[in-house]
């Protein structure tokens, strides 16, 4: 059997490039080697739509930052994931970062990004009571907004397999063969995949995939970036991304003050270079840069007010831009180094990648079966109160709330998992169920239960996040340890 595409990874990026495949008839498959797409990069995101002007002028990431910024309107209205704009922020402190913030201003205006302004210290304290009086002014940005980028990547997918994609998960790549005929083989741990084109959005280990064809052309270093999420009686202290003026020499984003979509704050992240692609540990350091730096434009927030805390690792290549596009291996396209804005940048990267693959040679027929839409999801912790006594008289399962502090009902537990969760946290990125005050202390036994009875199989074997995140150890028969 001969594919047309075979996409190595399952974030952000590669669930974008896998839906607009489906607009075409075509035999693609994605292989993802976590248990769910979104689990590695994607699920540690910061969750940030950039608006459109940070990204230097003269790169890939300039070039699609703001071009993805304004497609995530119709994906949204197509995939109803969480997507809000809400603006940003970015403020200066000083003289000197007043400067920086013009630069930024002019700088997106020449890419045509609309509604940028300057704001003085008034205007901004008026907008924003709760930061600093110190700062001097700011460049308010309306275009950005915020995302759960977990749940674009199950929506993304979800919809690409509605209209024919194959997904293969826990399968890690183990190799990858060019033949003589200019087919590719792809080996997994679940079998072989011979095919046409192999798309690598493989995130931080994109290099070793390319090198599995002899391309070593380019090195993917991690940057580990830790953040932490504030308890929600916070909710509404700011109303805005709040992002510090940008480093004049590294140009980092530095540690912002995140509202998230479901309204809980978030701040960070920290950015620092680790030499394993697995360290996704937090640190007390950590913790002290982001507060420290955080502190100092909204003084409000107190490391107190922390609930939970994560890492994520960010995919650099060498050069700092995004690496797109084919190579000297026939098929072997290459979608790298896809760090920030990669979220905002991630639609405008699938539809560049479709250009790639039919500039390459691929075929692109229609699908004029193409469905662009997924079943809509009820969200009851959001709805009116008489929306929810009708659910609730309709369907007692609405009723039973497992999830207290996020207000998740047993019917929206039993939907994510008919939609394919099989962890805890594919239940929780799908529900928000374990995300609140308590981080899952009042309802962790309750969704393992409902997991274990859905998927037909013992408790012991539910997991975390699939592989060996444990919850409960069975040591002898008739014996099992929490």
């Amino acid at each position: 059997m001969l594919y047309d595409v075979v996409i190595v990874g399952g974030g952000v990026i590669g669930s974008a490039i896998a839906r607009e495949l489906m607009r075409y008839r075509l035999r693609a498959v994605l292989v993802e080697k976590e248990c769910e797409v979104g689990f590695g990069t994607s699920k540690s995101n910061s969750g940030i739509i950039h608006a459109g002007h940070h990204s230097a002028p003269g790169t890939l990431k300039g070039d699609l930052e703001w071009t993805g910024n304004q497609m995530w309107d119709p994906l949204n209205a197509d995939l109803d994931f969480g997507f809000k704009r809400i603006g940003e922020l970015t403020v200066a402190m000083n003289e000197a970062q007043v400067h920086e913030i013009e630069a930024l201003k002019r700088q997106g205006e020449t890419r045509g990004v609309p509604g940028l302004e300057i704001w003085d210290r008034e205007r901004t304290l008026k907008a924003e009571p709760n930061l600093t009086p110190d700062l001097l002014a700011s460049l308010s940005a309306p275009t950005a907004g915020v995302i759960n980028p977990y749940e674009a990547c199950f929506s993304l997918v979800e919809n690409a397999c509605i209209n024919g994609l194959e997904l293969s998960v826990e399968n890690p790549v183990l190799g990858i063969t060019p033949e003589p005929d200019g087919t590719l083989t792809v080996k997994t741990r679940h079998g072989l995949y011979h095919t046409r084109f192999v798309i690598n959005a493989a995130g931080v280990f994109a290099d070793s995939v390319a090198a599995m064809v002899g391309l070593n052309d380019f090195r993917i270093y991690v940057r580990k970036g830790e953040e932490y999420l504030l308890d929600k009686r916070l909710e509404g202290f700011v109303q805005r991304l709040i992002f510090p003026c940008p480093d004049p020499v590294t140009r980092s984003k530095g540690i912002l003050v995140i509202p998230t979509f479901d309204g809980t704050l978030m701040v960070g992240p920290t950015s620092h270079v680790v030499d394993d692609k697995d360290d996704l540990t937090t640190t007390s350091a950590g913790s002290d840069e982001v507060f420290d730096k955080v502190t100092q434009v909204v003084p409000g927030i107190s490391s107190r007010d922390c609930i939970a805390e994560f890492a994520g690792l960010r995919a650099v290549a060498d050069g700092e831009d995004f690496i797109i596009g084919p190579t000297a291996v026939k098929g072997f396209i290459n979608v790298a180094g896809i760090q920030s804005p990669g979220l905002t940048a991630a639609p405008a990267i699938a539809a560049m990648v479709i250009d790639i693959l039919r500039d390459e040679g691929l075929a692109l027929a229609p699908n004029d079966h193409f469905i662009p839409t997924v079943p809509r999801r009820v969200r009851f912790g959001a709805l009116p109160i008489e929306e929810k006594i009708r659910l609730a008289d309709e369907n007692p399962r609405y009723a039973h709330l497992i999830c207290r502090c996020e207000h998740v009902s047993e019917q929206e537990i039993l939907d994510a998992i008919h939609d394919g969760a099989r962890t805890l946290d594919g239940v929780k990125f799908r529900t928000r169920a374990g995300m609140g005050r308590c981080q899952g202390g009042f309802c962790t036994w309750r969704i393992m239960e409902l997991l274990a009875g859905e998927l037909a199989i013992p408790i012991s074997d539910v997991t975390k996040r699939g592989g060996g995140s444990w919850i409960i150890m069975q040591r002898e028969e008739g014996e099992q340890q929490v």
